[in-house]
């Protein structure tokens, strides 16, 4: 490994051992620090994968708990952006299991419930409701029944 490709393992490997990064941002910034070099930024991709500083399974995991906690983001917008970084199925997967629906629905109720409190006075408020929660990445059947618990 040449000094220039190791200054950038040096540097990428030091963030991800703060935080969950996958492959495809990771080959991005190589690219980008190593001026587009493609082959060297996969070189020191397959480095940091090889030394387990980067796994997408793990990264999943993380991206799904986070965006469904902190954020309130549904399954299907987490698989959607999850899918756009290009993390396998398999993982996709794996990652959404860390998700604890019972957590994840009491999320959407509040989230719904705060919402109608400015929309009840609208005529067209529940579709407006089933329309805010539906670009938040929940499915219908969710919605429809987080809806039926607030506007009765």
């Amino acid at each position: 490994m040449d000094k220039r490709i190791k200054a950038v393992y040096d540097a990428l490997s030091a963030q991800c051992a703060k935080r969950e990064y996958c492959e495809s941002d990771i080959l991005r910034k190589a690219a980008e620090r190593l001026d587009g070099d493609r082959e060297a930024a996969s070189e020191v991709l397959e480095t940091l994968v090889g030394e387990r500083f980067v796994d997408n399974a793990r990264y999943a995991a993380a991206f799904a708990r986070e965006k469904s906690s902190l954020q309130g983001w549904g399954t299907v917008k987490i698989r959607y952006m999850l899918r756009a970084k290009g993390v396998s199925e398999s993982d996709i997967a794996a990652g959404l299991a860390e998700i604890e629906p019972e957590k994840a629905s009491a999320r959407l109720d509040k989230l719904l419930e705060s919402k109608w409190k400015t929309l009840a006075e609208d005529p067209q408020g529940k579709f407006k409701l089933i329309k805010f929660a539906l670009t938040r990445g929940y499915d219908y059947p969710e919605v429809e029944a987080a809806l039926r618990k607030i506007t009765g």
